[in-house]
């Protein structure tokens, strides 16, 4: 038998023992890290997942006491009818509209209301334009994603069915986001009522603001809050100076976001715009999940206190009617334009 070298008993030998290499060890720690690298991440997204899926769920709001006083000043008793002029409508689910919502479908009303008052008619905001299928280009890809946006008659055509033209109106805008201006495009012309907050924000909002940028400098109306308190709301502007028309800063959806009162003979209205998309908003009162929070909202926490205070509104005042933009069901109780 020959003697075995000092180079080969020294020589790794997985027959004859472990082997112990420093890269050997490295491996064997890189991966430790990998699997704690990837650990870590589902760990993350998991929460992650599990908050998002928590901002679905309702939450109380907190509802303001005193000092407010949410009581209507008395009629003014001027002869002004509102109508609902319907352009459009977009299908999605009520877990995107406000927390608690399930997963049924909605119906989200894209209208003008049409308010006839004996000096003027005024159009409060302007629904779906002829164009709307380039107007949705502007729609973050996540609401179209989740949404169904249909076209029934463009607010023009809707008006002039109605024997009304642009020039036979002016448009009170509760914000300038895309689906309360679409229709803006088709009447040339037309003033267009609002404060400077919106008006700063119309130049400067980037891309909630994109669509009514595009259609050039408009006929402006800028006005101020500078008629006192109304209805529990520190600011008021009324609008044809005889109390029928009265519009009331909140801010919160965008920076100059209003609410507009309509004094009828038959029932006082409240158009809340977007604070919320569907009474449950209001009635709840519930906000919308953090998801669409961030697709839409401004300020998030000052409509979450806005919604407080409409609650609050309606209690006080059982037979106003509160209106939010897109909920057909309120606008039920007025008759349909044209």
């Amino acid at each position: 038998m020959s003697a075995v070298s000092p180079r080969r008993r020294l020589a790794p030998n997985s027959r004859t023992g472990p082997v112990t290499s420093p890269v050997g060890g490295g491996h064997g720690r890189s991966r430790a890290r990998t699997v704690a690298g990837v650990s870590a991440g589902v760990s993350a997204a998991v929460a992650g997942a599990v908050a998002v899926a928590g901002s679905f769920r309702r939450r109380e709001i907190a509802l303001p006491g005193s000092p407010f006083d949410f009581a209507l000043p008395p009629a003014p008793g001027v002869d002004v009818s509102v109508s609902v002029a319907e352009t459009g409508v977009m299908r999605s689910n009520a877990v995107f509209a406000y927390r608690g919502g399930g997963f049924e479908q909605l119906v989200f009303g894209m209208d003008s209301l049409v308010v006839r008052h004996p000096e003027r008619t005024l159009l409060v905001d302007t629904g779906f334009g002829r164009r709307l299928r380039e107007h949705t280009r502007t729609v973050p890809r996540l609401m179209r994603a989740v949404s169904a946006i249909e076209l029934d008659v463009a607010l023009a055509d809707r008006l002039a069915a109605g024997g009304l033209g642009a020039g036979d109106v002016s448009v009170v805008l509760t914000h300038a986001h895309w689906d309360h201006v679409s229709g803006l495009e088709d009447l040339p012309g037309v003033p267009v009522h609002v404060n400077a907050a919106e008006r700063d924000f119309i130049r400067t909002g980037g891309r909630p603001t994109e669509l009514i940028r595009g259609f050039g400098e408009l006929n402006y109306q800028l006005y101020d809050f500078d008629n006192g308190p109304y209805a529990g709301f520190p600011e008021s502007h009324d609008l044809l100076g005889d109390g029928s028309v009265v519009l009331v800063p909140v801010g919160g959806h965008t920076p100059g976001s209003v609410l507009v009162f309509v004094r009828t003979p038959g029932r006082d209205l409240c158009l809340i715009g977007d604070q919320a998309w569907q009474r449950e908003g209001v009635d709840l009162p519930a906000e919308r999940p953090w998801v669409s929070c961030c697709l839409v909202d401004h300020d998030a926490a000052r409509v979450r206190a806005n919604l407080g205070l409409l609650h609050r509104l309606q209690e006080a005042n059982p037979e106003l009617l509160l209106v939010p933009a897109h909920d057909r069901g309120p606008r039920a109780a007025l008759p349909r334009f044209a």
